[in-house]
């Protein structure tokens, strides 16, 4: 079930870690994870002032969540980020390009005022789709 990155000349490359577009054929299980924030497994908020550190903790519990259902984090066809600065991009991106390779998810990332803790600087949710046990 090859999922693979979609490209228009019509469009602008992309300038971070994703793609303009995502196609899969969809034999699997759709899994829609929640936003998830750099709060640790104990409670606590990882890296508070430290998008980097925030993001690293943001991927790793996406990849807890999608490995709980089965997958990888291949297999995450979309993710939507809200962050508190957008002036944070670049960070942000240099994390996401250790955990998301090629073929890309699709991604939108917004400015957001706020979020539910003052302390959160990023915040992703994400769908993937996980292949079939047999194939």
């Amino acid at each position: 079930m090859p999922k693979h990155e979609v490209t228009s000349p019509a469009l602008r490359k992309p300038p971070g870690n994703f793609s303009q577009a995502t196609a899969i054929e969809a034999r699997g299980k759709l899994v829609f994870i929640s936003g998830m924030t750099a709060r640790r497994p104990d409670g606590s908020i990882a890296g508070i002032g430290d998008v980097t550190v925030q993001t690293e903790q943001v991927c790793e519990n996406i990849k807890a969540a999608v490995e709980a259902a089965g997958g990888s984090l291949d297999d995450v066809c979309r993710v939507d980020v809200y962050v508190r600065n957008v002036e944070h991009f670049d960070k942000i991106h240099a994390v996401r390009q250790r955990y998301f390779k090629a073929p890309l998810p699709a991604s939108t990332l917004v400015e957001v005022a706020k979020m539910v803790s003052p302390e959160y600087l990023i915040e992703i949710s994400a769908i993937a789709v996980v292949p079939d046990a047999e194939g």
